[in-house]
């Protein structure tokens, strides 16, 4: 009777020991399929707010290009000025850029050249191949005046023997034929940089007269409905916005690339005073 009752007890256990196993089985599966469910709905969410997101930027661009369409004759005459004065100051950008590097890149070559010469005539050699170098103006035209001061010894010496040494008559004279070429020189690199400069400080008030023109129109047209409401002044306002942001979208890259060229143009000066000082003192020490 008490092996039966064991075997009871026994068999109950096991039961509700299997219960329990299967309950907890259902309850994990369960939470799974909630986590599958809520995680594809996060993801149906993030799809709706991404077509959201790119809806309206497709919408303010073609909106944008409404109101540029719909502005008064001035201010797309201002738009259209602003334009035209952007696109010529970024070419003058790209192309002064890549002048520069060309210039930059042959003048280490030519000093390289320079230095490791010991006469004139070979570094006038190299010249013809680095033509964008300002040092080879440079070169040049102290080169020629002391071919020129050469001639001028030789033909006032009029011996019949052997060639004299030749010597320079004047030093102050190369010294303004450097100058000279250094100026010439310095004018090449700066040209068309001015321009980006009338751009910088005349861009902004152009914008700026845009915008006086559209607040003057919002003006006209409230005392013209007697309504301040946005869709009344918007577009006026609108268009006023648009022209001071096309100023500042000229301006501001006008201005920054006039700075860095300036600088450039300051560091190859620098390089062509030091270049003229050491050409001096070659010319003192080997012909006086």
């Amino acid at each position: 009777m008490r092996a039966e009752l064991q075997s009871y007890h026994t068999f109950d256990s096991t039961q509700a020991a299997c219960y329990a196993r299967s309950s907890a089985l259902s309850q994990r599966r369960a939470a799974d399929a909630s986590e599958a469910s809520l995680h594809t709905l996060g993801s149906f969410v993030l799809a709706l707010q991404v077509q959201d997101g790119a809806a309206p930027t497709t919408a303010g661009s073609l909106r944008l290009i409404q109101i540029i369409s719909q502005a008064t004759v001035i201010n797309q005459a201002v738009l259209a000025i602003l334009a035209m004065i952007s696109i010529a100051s970024w070419a003058i950008i790209l192309s002064k850029t890549v002048s520069y590097r060309r210039v930059e890149s042959q003048t280490a070559k030519f000093l390289e050249a320079f230095r490791r010469s010991s006469k004139f005539s070979e570094v006038q050699a190299v010249c013809a191949t680095l033509p964008a170098s300002p040092l080879v103006g440079v070169f040049q035209s102290g080169y020629a005046e002391l071919n020129a001061q050469f001639k001028l010894s030789a033909a006032s010496a009029g011996n019949p023997g052997p060639a004299p040494r030749p010597m320079l008559k004047s030093l102050a004279a190369v010294d303004r034929a450097l100058l000279r070429a250094a100026t010439v020189e310095i004018n090449k690199l700066e040209k068309r940089v001015t321009f980006l400069a009338t751009v910088a400080s005349v861009a902004p008030f152009i914008g700026l007269f845009g915008t006086v023109v559209g607040i003057t129109l919002a003006f006209e047209r409230i005392g013209t409905t007697g309504s301040t409401n946005l869709a009344v002044v918007g577009p006026s306002i609108s268009e006023a916005l648009i022209a001071t942001a096309a100023g500042l979208f000229a301006a501001i890259p006008a201005v920054l690339a006039y700075n860095h060229f300036s600088t450039r143009v300051k560091v190859l000066a620098a390089e062509m005073d030091d270049f003229s000082l050491e050409f001096l003192n070659i010319a003192e020490r080997n012909f006086t």
